[in-house]
């Protein structure tokens, strides 16, 4: 390995044998040395959960030829936690990328993403992040038509860096025919939950999780807009959760001393 070559740590949130984190993984090496440390079964939807009460399994696993692999037990966060302090051993690596997820992460979904929350844990230990999702969430999924997006995204993120306290948040449309990229905001939408009732064998009910993505933004300014018209979406992604614009009306406010 040349000394300059950066290294880059990939995780996700799909689990360690997904075809997203291989198309990843493969497309990250043509740019540096890549160490992957990734969930060993499907972690969607953890948000930034981690694991506390229990131990976590860390292992260096042949599974791809040529990649430093390591498989975790714990969630998209823990992979994180694990790779900076157990396989740097501190020494934090070049720039993290998390994905390629089979399903977006687009809008209100960047809350509840382990994709996205890998990276966001990246960017709180200072590490120059990147979340990438594609719009097809089936193992055959084709990762071909983003690969160069992937690949000239982190090289401007290597070469340029990101603004403090930021990571990217990186949406592809399953389209083949991309028009190139959008930098946008994140879309005002939720979900719409529904729970389908079903009865056990012991007649206690449980609960299937459905739902309606409900937007309500209208702006072309936005990720959803971009996917939409086959753009990529590049959203900057801030963990300060501090809602700035409202300390001045609560300072308004009249408190007993």
């Amino acid at each position: 390995m040349k000394k300059n070559k950066p290294t880059i740590l990939v995780v996700n949130d799909d689990g360690i044998t997904a075809p997203g984190i291989k198309a990843l993984m493969e497309t990250m090496a043509e740019i540096g040395h890549v160490v992957v440390v990734a969930p060993d079964s499907p972690q969607s939807g953890m948000g930034h959960a981690i694991t506390i009460g229990k131990p976590l399994r860390l292992d260096k696993v042949e599974i791809y030829d040529g990649f430093e692999t390591y498989r975790c037990s714990g969630t998209p966060v823990d992979c994180v936690k694990l790779a900076v302090n157990i396989v740097f051993k501190g020494k934090k690596p070049d720039l993290c990328v998390s994905g390629i997820n089979h399903g977006l992460n687009n809008s209100i979904n960047v809350l509840y993403s382990g994709t996205m929350s890998a990276a966001v844990e990246g960017a709180i230990e200072s590490i120059p992040s990147i979340g990438y999702s594609l719009d097809d969430f089936t193992l055959q999924a084709n990762f071909k038509p983003t690969l160069k997006y992937v690949k000239q995204i982190a090289l401007q993120v290597l070469e340029n860096g990101l603004p403090p306290a930021t990571l990217l948040n990186v949406n592809f449309p399953n389209a083949g025919d991309i028009k190139g990229i959008k930098v946008c905001r994140q879309a005002r939408a939720k979900w719409a939950e529904e729970f389908d009732e079903r009865m056990d064998p012991h007649k206690r009910p449980y609960y299937w999780l459905t739902g309606v993505f409900q937007l309500n933004d209208q702006g072309e300014d936005t990720d959803v807009w971009a996917l939409d018209h086959h753009y990529v979406s590049v959203v900057p992604v801030q963990f300060d959760m501090t809602a700035h614009h409202a300390i001045p009306v609560l300072n308004s406010w009249k408190f007993n001393a």
